[in-house]
């Protein structure tokens, strides 16, 4: 697909996950920049990405990628840590420059750790994730390219997004799985105080993180950080802006059926979502030259 033409004309802000996690983010951009118009991609028939290897997530993702590009997008946030912890380089480095080198795609761990240099008192941090982003040690890296006297403690949770996935969010396994893995984490350095929810599916766990979090510990969702951190880019490369419509619509797109999306879309978006269907193995030729 190396010949094929991608469209110049502006278009809809991508929004990439590989399930619903990303609709946290989704929301948040749509409360911060409503103006914009946004098509949302979830891959839902292949999630969660957590445990998968890093050919995997980096194929699945620039698939995802070649998709929204082909359907107009010419600034895509992968919203999904795992994909923007073991895909986001390679597809700024590698693919990028082959493909389009005026096209845009940015990822959630760097907007994420630019703001605990002025959350966290202790400069003692912990990143609660799945497996694949706690074993990229994309959060120390970005985290102490930042703030060197920061440091920082990762536990991976890989039973949090799947419990998410299936909306099991307040029986008593998910009471245990979380409960169990913030002590863990705590255990690891008493001197935390501030958590970075690295997965975007935790936020809809949050009255249980809560619940379970020592008193004076932050809570770091993503969503108001993303948005806010979009923003300033957009502020800041206005010939980008200018590549992205303004109509405030939302268009929704999955790998699952779109029935079985729109139900629990709906749950994360606090309306209702009608979704297309698609598949996307037939675009991961795209940046084969």
């Amino acid at each position: 697909m190396a010949s094929v033409k991608l469209p110049s004309a502006p278009g809809p802000i991508g929004v990439f996950d590989s399930g619903y996690g990303g609709l946290t983010i989704l929301k948040e951009l749509r409360n911060t920049l409503p103006e914009y118009d946004y098509l949302y991609l979830g891959d839902n028939a292949r999630a969660p990405y957590g445990t998968r290897s890093f050919e995997i997530i980096y194929q699945y993702t620039r698939e995802a990628v070649s998709y929204l590009f082909l359907h107009g997008c010419h600034l895509i946030i992968l919203a999904c840590n795992t994909a923007s912890a073991k895909a986001l380089r390679n597809i700024q480095q590698k693919d990028l420059p082959l493909l389009d080198s005026s096209r845009r795609v940015l990822g959630v761990i760097r907007p994420t750790a630019e703001c605990v240099g002025n959350i966290s008192k202790t400069r003692h941090i912990g990143i609660l994730a799945t497996t694949g982003t706690i074993n990229s040690n994309s959060y120390n890296l970005e985290i102490n390219k930042l703030y060197p006297d920061i440091h920082v403690e990762g536990h991976a949770c890989p039973m949090w997004a799947t419990l998410v996935e299936n909306f099991e969010l307040e029986n008593e396994g998910t009471n245990y799985f979380v409960r169990k893995d913030i002590n863990i984490l705590m255990s690891k350095d008493k001197n935390i105080d501030t958590i970075i929810l690295g997965c975007t599916h935790y936020p809809l766990l949050l009255p249980l993180i809560r619940k379970h979090t020592p008193q004076g510990v932050n809570i770091v969702p993503q969503g108001q950080y993303i948005a806010s951190s979009l923003k300033n880019y957009l502020l800041r490369h206005p010939e980008m802006a200018e590549k992205c419509t303004k109509n405030g619509s939302c268009n929704y797109l999955t790998t699952e059926n779109s029935l079985i999306f729109d139900r629990s879309a709906c749950r994360f978006m606090e309306h209702s979502v009608l979704s297309q269907h698609i598949e996307l193995t037939e675009y991961n030729t795209i940046c084969d030259y």
